[in-house]
């Protein structure tokens, strides 16, 4: 039940953040996205291992590092925070927002698998294994690979990297500001597919590094 509070937490400041950044059109906007990640890792990671993302909870069951009941309740935690944060949004700044995509469907998808496999690794590589136990720089890596990634791929898929980030905002966007009927959801199978599948691709990839390093 702790786990998935600060799940809940760590999620609605992070889908916040972003809302408020996009909705205030800051150029630098990313930057606070990366500094809030990182701070929230340092926060949740001692006790919930601060996925705040069911693409890493995946991810997370795939390298064996979490059960699939406790996964269930941290995603279900995970989409709550996303979607109490889009409506706090809407609150704060009179109108929602929603993550879309400027590319093509087949290039935003790539986008978003490709960087999530990046974030996940890293995430794994230095918050998992045991090469890199008890190390100070997680949060860093993870806040500067999230800036990285936002930056590279904005532009192309939006830069979701993160199912939470994808369904919560546009679902209360759809719900309070239908657009000319334009449908907010239309895109969000984008940010599911993608980001599940490079997690799942990058927890395949852990075990396979991890299973080497036994072997030597």
């Amino acid at each position: 039940m702790k786990k998935a509070a600060v799940e809940c937490i760590g999620t609605f400041f992070l889908v916040l953040t972003i809302g408020l950044v996009v909705s205030a059109n800051q150029p630098a906007g990313v930057l606070a996205i990366g500094f809030v990640l990182m701070a929230l890792v340092y926060m949740g990671g001692p006790i919930s291992g601060a996925h705040y993302n069911p693409a890493v909870t995946a991810a997370a069951w795939v390298a064996k590092k979490i059960d699939a009941t406790e996964s269930i309740s941290y995603i279900v935690s995970q989409l709550i925070g996303s979607i109490a944060a889009s409506v706090t949004c809407h609150f704060l700044v009179g109108s929602p927002f929603a993550v879309t995509p400027t590319a093509p469907p087949e290039k935003a998808l790539a986008a978003e698998l490709l960087f999530t496999f990046a974030l996940v690794s890293v995430i794994l590589q230095v918050a998992c294994s045991k090469r890199s136990a008890g190390n100070s720089y997680f949060g860093l890596a993870i806040g500067a690979t999230i800036v990285a990634a936002a930056y590279a791929i904005g532009g192309v898929s939006g830069g979701a990297l993160n199912p939470a980030v994808g369904i919560g905002p546009n679902l209360v966007s759809a719900v309070f500001a239908p657009n000319g009927g334009k449908n907010p959801l239309q895109h969000v199978w984008l940010y599911i597919v993608g980001p599940v599948a490079g997690a799942v691709l990058a927890g395949l990839l852990f075990n396979w590094l991890e299973s080497e390093k036994k072997s030597q």
